[in-house]
């Protein structure tokens, strides 16, 4: 169990005081951002303005991060291990709010962060703080950059990545396609949601968010997606209390779209938690056949359960194991469709989940990537002959993706990349858009900044009759 370490100062109070708090417990507890910002936000009880502030400057940081010690490190001795965990969380918000929140006054910000400051250990903290955020609210941002820097270097300083994640993506994507991607990572995720066609309509839902004054219009990217802005948070709707959709980023949503199950089949999900591809699947198939949703942890399983029963869909059948482990508890060669949507790197989805590229490292991509291939070996035992394979990520990784598959088929001829079985109407989007190699080879690989969608692979794999 991870050991809480707690803030000097008692209870956070106000969204910067939050905010801080979420930072200082993502980097010496290894929080999760999302989950440690809703636990907070829901203890602090902000108003709506003050908790979309405390949202922004915690992500807005962790997203900015390295461009921040850079800043930071030549303005405060012993920067950043030198220097207490908390009020390094305070400082690296500060100068977010003075560089990128521009809306906030500078004089707000450094007087704010004093009384913080002060409050949570002494005055000499407080003198620190103050100087350091006089001093760059004094000189600007102008020129923060040295000049001579190596391609790589500037993006990952300009942009806040990862030096050697830049480098990947240089070698395989090129100068400006890895601009672009890691500016999109920068951006506030879209809110998208999956219309669910067996209770309404997307013109439906459009109209009523319409008269309710959220603004929202058809997804690019997904027949069946929605994207509101503005919009708060969809799940407190009594649209999705009712089931009328399921929030789920675009990208995601193509995955059951390629696996295109019809009425009637029986369909396995190995790695389904917490349920957004299970239950697509099932709508796909107007809840006629069987959809069998496996997950490792039990607790996930309780929230397919709850997202199929939100749905009123009666097709789905869960179960736990490890995905491994399935071939030896199924019956062989009995579905008609097998999804692995495997576990991954999520260098797809560092938008959502920023801390992603800080944790992250070369050698994570290649222990999944080995891990990747053995579940393909053990998970195309289930598929029936004729039947199909759907293989997807949430990462941008060429180990864990193209060369996974490439790998998958020569080890298991039987099978082929599928390219006429994708329908028409999933590729017709990335189609108009360019985006799409020709000739089509049945694998597709979508980047953050080609929709403002999540980075997605998906591949869809064929077995021969007989």
């Amino acid at each position: 169990m991870t050991k809480t370490i707690r803030m000097p100062g008692g209870k956070p109070q106000g969204a910067r005081e939050v905010a801080m708090s979420v930072l200082h417990n993502v980097e010496t507890r290894g929080a999760y951002s999302g989950l440690e910002l809703n636990q907070a936000l829901q203890a602090a009880g902000l108003s709506r303005p003050d908790a979309g502030l405390a949202t922004e400057l915690v992500y807005g940081t962790i997203q900015r991060l390295n461009t921040i010690d850079y800043a930071l490190q030549s303005r405060v001795k012993g920067w950043p291990k030198k220097i207490e965990p908390w009020v390094r969380a305070l400082l690296r918000m500060s100068y977010y709010q003075l560089r990128w929140l521009t809306r906030v006054p500078a004089h707000a910000v450094v007087d704010e962060a004093v009384t913080i400051a002060k409050k949570r250990g002494h005055g000499g903290i407080g003198g620190l703080v103050n100087g350091v955020l006089r001093a760059v609210q004094r000189e600007g941002f102008a020129g923060s950059l040295p000049q001579g820097l190596k391609t790589a270097e500037r993006i990952s300083l300009e942009h806040s990545h990862p030096l050697w994640l830049v480098e990947r993506w240089l070698a395989e994507f090129g100068e400006a396609a890895t601009e672009r991607m890691c500016a999109a990572n920068n951006e506030p995720p879209h809110v998208s949601a999956r219309i669910n066609p067996l209770k309404t309509t997307r013109d439906e839902i459009l109209a009523k968010m319409a008269e309710a004054g959220i603004e929202a219009a058809p997804s690019r990217l997904a027949s069946e997606g929605i994207v509101a802005v503005r919009s708060g948070n969809l799940v407190h709707t009594e649209w999705y209390k009712q089931g009328c959709f399921t929030v789920q980023d675009e990208s995601s949503m193509l995955v059951a779209s390629v696996a295109d199950p019809r009425p009637g089949m029986k369909v396995l999900d190995c790695c389904a938690a917490p349920g957004g591809k299970t239950t697509h699947l099932a709508e796909k198939m107007k809840d006629e056949g069987i959809v069998v949703a496996n997950d490792v942890h039990p607790h996930k399983e309780e929230l397919i359960k709850q997202q199929a029963e939100r749905l009123d869909l009666a097709s789905v059948r869960t179960m736990t194991g490890d995905a491994l482990e399935l071939a030896d508890k199924l019956t062989p060669e009995s579905f008609d469709v097998v999804l692995l949507d495997a576990p991954c790197s999520g260098l797809g989805v560092i938008r959502r989940k920023p801390e992603i590229k800080w944790n992250k490292t070369a050698a994570d991509i290649a222990a999944l990537a080995e891990l990747q291939v053995r579940l393909l070996d053990r998970a195309q035992a289930l598929v029936k002959p004729g039947g199909t394979l759907v293989y997807s990520t949430c990462t941008i990784a060429s180990e864990e993706n193209g060369d996974a598959i490439r790998l998958f088929l020569e080890r298991h001829p039987a099978f082929s990349l599928d390219p006429e079985g994708w329908p028409e109407e999933t590729l017709k989007s990335v189609r108009e858009a360019g985006r799409l190699t020709e000739p089509f080879s049945g694998m597709l690989q979508l980047l953050p900044d080609m929709f403002g969608s999540d980075g997605f692979f998906i591949a869809r794999l064929r077995k021969q009759n007989g």
